[in-house]
C-alpha cells in the first residue's frame, strides 16, 4: 500500500513509522523544509500530483479540512483517516476517548492514572502528546485517548468502550469553517458507539448536554456542583462516581466535574475504587491551568496560560473574586467579548494580535494595552492592590508571540518571581 502522511510533526513523523512498520510504501508532505534520512519527505508548495498512486491518505492536526491538501484529497473520494484512526484501527485493545473545548487533558491523565493506580497497563495519548502511532508500535492493555476535533473529524471505525464530551464552546474556527462543522466533529466519537457503551457528559454544559442528545450509548450525566438524576458528581462532602463514595477534594467545580467524569471513564474499563479513590486524593492540577505562582502583599497570581479560548478563560476568571486580568495573543476566529464581561474583573490588560480586540470589547476605563508580557506584568504590579488576583488566562492561543501555551505559561511565572522575589511568595 502506498501511503501519504501529511505533516511531518509528531504525529505525522510517528504515523509514518508506523506505515513503513507494516511495510507500506510511505511519503510525507509538509509545507516546510524537512528532511529524514528514514522517509521521504516531499516540501513545498502542494501539488494535487501528490496524490498520484496514493492509496491512503493519513492526515495531521496542521492541515484544515478546507485549505490546501484536504479538499483536493476530499474531491477525489480517496481514504483519508486521521492520524489517531489509523493507529488505532492497528490495535486491538478496549480504550477511553476524551474530547470537549477544555479539561480534555485532565480527564485523560487523571482516568489514566486511576487504571494505573489499579493495577492496569494504561497509557494516556493522542492529543495530549503522546501520539497514537508510537503508542501502536508497542502497544499497552488499554488507553485513554484525549481527541480533538481535528482528530475526531476523520475517523472511520474509532469506536471507544468508554467516552467523554466535557463541554464545547465556540473554539478552533479558525479551522473548521463555522460552529456546525466543529460540534459535529466531536459528536463523531461516539458514532460507533453501542448500547454496551458509555457516553459521560457534563450535564452542567448546555453545549455538552444538547450533543449527546442522539447518541447510541449510554449517557452518564456528572456535575461538578451536584449529583445529577441517574448520574455522578458532588454530594455534601463526598463525590459519587459509578456508585461508589469518595472524600470530595477541595477543588474548584471545572476540576471536580473533571474528576467525577474521569472515574466513570475508568470504572467502565476495569478500575477499582481504591484506584479511583487514591488518585482522586492525590490529585493537582497540571502546570499552567490555575497554578498559584505566589502571594505578595495580598496580591496572588496565578498563570492559566492553558486557558487558550474564552470558554477557559471564563472559567478561570470565575474561579476568582476580584481580577487584574492578562489576556490576549492570537484569535482563533472566536468573539472575546464574553471574556472581559464577566463580573469580578477591575481591569483587563491585552497584549499580542488580539488587543485591539480586546480593547473593542472593553470599556476604556478597565482596560490597558500592553506592548508585551513583561509590560503587561510591570502594569498588573503597579494597579493590583490587596485581594487581587493577576490572573494569566489569555483566552487566544501563543503562537503570535509563543512557541506554545506552555512556553508563555513558563515566562509568566519567571517574570513574576524576578520582578516580586523567589522567596517572599506566601
Amino acid at each position: 500500500m502506498r501511503v501519504l502522511v501529511l505533516g511531518a510533526a509528531i504525529s505525522g513523523i510517528a504515523a509514518a513509522r508506523l506505515a513503513a512498520s507494516r511495510g507500506d510504501d510511505v511519503m510525507i508532505y509538509d509545507r516546510r523544509h524537512v528532511t529524514s534520512d528514514e522517509i521521504t519527505i516531499r516540501c513545498g508548495d502542494w501539488s494535487p500530483r501528490f496524490l498520484d498512486e496514493i492509496d491512503l491518505v493519513v492526515t495531521s492536526p496542521g492541515f484544515p479540512e478546507h485549505v490546501g491538501a484536504i479538499p483536493d484529497v476530499l474531491t477525489l473520494g480517496m481514504p483519508l483517516v486521521s492520524e489517531m484512526e489509523y493507529a488505532v484501527a492497528v490495535m486491538d485493545l478496549p480504550f477511553a476517548a476524551v474530547t470537549g473545548t477544555n479539561g480534555k487533558t485532565t480527564v485523560t491523565s487523571a482516568a489514566a492514572e486511576m487504571l494505573r493506580a489499579s493495577g492496569k497497563d494504561a497509557i494516556a495519548a493522542g492529543n495530549i502528546g503522546n501520539a497514537l502511532s508510537t503508542v501502536a508500535l508497542d502497544p499497552p492493555e488499554m488507553l485513554v485517548i484525549e481527541a480533538s476535533s481535528f482528530q475526531l473529524r476523520f475517523i472511520d471505525n474509532f469506536h471507544p468502550a468508554a467516552a467523554a464530551i466535557l463541554n464545547i464552546a465556540p473554539d478552533h474556527l479558525d479551522w473548521h469553517d463555522n460552529m456546525g462543522e466543529y460540534v459535529a466533529a466531536k459528536q463523531r466519537i461516539f458514532e460507533n458507539q453501542t448500547g454496551d457503551d458509555i457516553l459521560v457528559f457534563d450535564v452542567d454544559d448546555p453545549g455538552a448536554s444538547e450533543a449527546v442528545e442522539l447518541a447510541p450509548a449510554r449517557l452518564i450525566p456528572v456535575s461538578g456542583k451536584a449529583l445529577p438524576d441517574g448520574g455522578s458528581g458532588a454530594l455534601g462532602n463526598e463525590l459519587l462516581i459509578a456508585g461508589k463514595r469518595y472524600p470530595r477534594p477541595d477543588l474548584d467545580r471545572a476540576f471536580t466535574m473533571d474528576l467525577v467524569a474521569a472515574g466513570e471513564l475508568a470504572a467502565h474499563l476495569g478500575a477499582t475504587p481504591n484506584g479511583i479513590g487514591n488518585t482522586i486524593a492525590a490529585f493537582r492540577p497540571g502546570e499552567h491551568r490555575r497554578t498559584v505562582v505566589g502571594t505578595w502583599d495580598g496580591v496572588t497570581w496565578v498563570n492559566d496560560s492553558k486557558a487558550t479560548n474564552p470558554h477557559a478563560a471564563i472559567a478561570s476568571v470565575e474561579a476568582f473574586r476580584s481580577v487584574v486580568l492578562i489576556a490576549g495573543g492570537r484569535n482563533k476566529g472566536l468573539d472575546l467579548a464574553p471574556i472581559v464581561a464577566v463580573p469580578g474583573i477591575r481591569k483587563v490588560i491585552g497584549m499580542g494580535e488580539a488587543a485591539a480586540e480586546l480593547a473593542a470589547a472593553t470599556d476604556p476605563d478597565r482596560f490597558i494595552g500592553a506592548v508585551d508580557l513583561a509590560e503587561a506584568i510591570a502594569i498588573a504590579d503597579d494597579i493590583a492592590g490587596p485581594g487581587d488576583t493577576v490572573l494569566l488566562a489569555p483566552g487566544c492561543a501563543s503562537f503570535d508571540m509563543f512557541e506554545s501555551y506552555a512556553a508563555r505559561g513558563r515566562e509568566f511565572s519567571r517574570l513574576v518571581l524576578a520582578k516580586k522575589g523567589e522567596g517572599n511568595g506566601n
